[in-house]
């Protein structure tokens, strides 16, 4: 474990767990590229060191390990909390729901309980549009029912409940010196790469399809399966909305501002407001690669929702939020871009 006071400009130090994963990689980089002071916690066990800023301090640990937890708030005097670590795979979590309760629920609530403790009174908190599941209305609003479809979404939903709980707990009570407020930011489909290609989603065994689709245009995968094709929608397919993860890592660092200048908690969706199906996504990602690739049509998976698009009118005004990367053209290119930089010495 290491325990550094290299603190960048003196200013404020955030803790962001599982930094060094996919979405928590590039949040990290653009605090860092921002003047932030950055201290990131990872076990390691789905993330890369290469992915990290040289700048950032790394800790290699659990987030559900108390001690640690609290001895690095304490060192670094955190005050605002980044939290991306958890499981992700909404089929595996229908598989295995303990473990999504493990990784997701409890070591949410250690972590939680650790800030109240330590003193932590801003917390970033990685949500999902998989708490809505099957929603009445399209786009979906914020204020809809949360009602999940997969133990995925259920243990995003206990989450966000535990942290609504504590915030008003904080707001009565005479226990907490200071009002612990958070922002819990529901993503929807995040895709693509860090614009400059300097680090973009590293996976095994990949089940997000733009990910999947460009490993199949880079030669890498035989086949593309697309399961489902006789859900309500056009072309019988899934439609998702679709958010560039340098967007979405943008909208931490507004979170972020908009807790430093005292803004109560909210729950916003990231996402741009409009949808693609299965088939659009495949059809994207040939034309911008000049490749042919094969799709297998199969039936539907466990846990998916036929269509789900977010209303980001929320984030756009409370946030000031404004998307750079916001066509589907570009978040395929730049994660096809990746992905033939990430396997270069295997593509002939």
């Amino acid at each position: 474990v290491l325990f550094l006071f290299d603190l960048k400009g003196g200013g404020m130090t955030l803790l962001v767990t599982g930094g060094a994963g996919y979405i928590g990689s590039h949040t990290s980089h653009q605090l860092v590229h921002s003047g932030k002071s950055v201290v990131i916690l990872d076990n390691l066990s789905t993330g890369y060191l290469s992915s990290i800023p040289k700048e950032a301090v790394f800790i290699q640990g659990e987030v559900g390990d108390t001690d640690l937890v609290e001895k690095v708030i304490k060192v670094h005097k955190i005050k605002t909390v980044i939290h991306f670590a958890g499981s992700i795979r909404v089929e595996e979590s229908v598989l295995d729901p303990l473990k999504y309760y493990k990784n997701n629920t409890l070591t949410s609530f250690s972590l939680i309980q650790s800030c109240i403790k330590m003193g932590v009174t801003q917390f970033v908190f990685s949500s999902t549009a998989a708490v809505y599941g099957f929603p009445d209305q399209i786009p979906v609003l914020e204020t809809a029912p949360m009602n999940p479809l997969n133990p995925y979404g259920n243990s995003k939903c206990m989450t966000e409940q535990m942290l609504k709980d504590v915030g008003l707990s904080s707001s009565v009570q005479g226990v907490f010196e200071k009002k612990f407020r958070y922002v819990a930011l529901r993503y929807f489909n995040v895709a693509g790469a860090q614009i400059n290609g300097e680090i973009g989603q590293i996976s095994k065994n990949a089940t997000h399809l733009i990910k999947v689709g460009c490993e199949a245009a880079c030669g890498l995968r035989k086949e593309v399966v697309i399961f489902g094709t006789d859900y309500p929608t056009n072309d019988g397919t899934c439609i998702r909305d679709y958010i560039h993860v340098e967007d979405l890592a943008e909208a931490h660092l507004k979170a972020i501002e908009y807790l430093n200048a005292g803004g109560q908690s909210e729950v916003v969706n990231c996402g741009y407001g409009r949808g693609f199906s299965v088939k659009d996504v495949l059809d994207t990602i040939q034309k911008v690669s000049g490749t042919h690739f094969l799709v297998r049509e199969s039936s539907r998976r466990l846990g998916d929702s036929p269509k789900i698009v977010a209303d980001s009118q929320k984030i756009r005004k409370l946030f000031g939020w404004k998307p750079q990367y916001d066509q589907l053209e570009t978040i395929c290119e730049s994660a096809l871009r990746w992905e033939r930089k990430l396997n270069l010495p295997l593509i002939r």
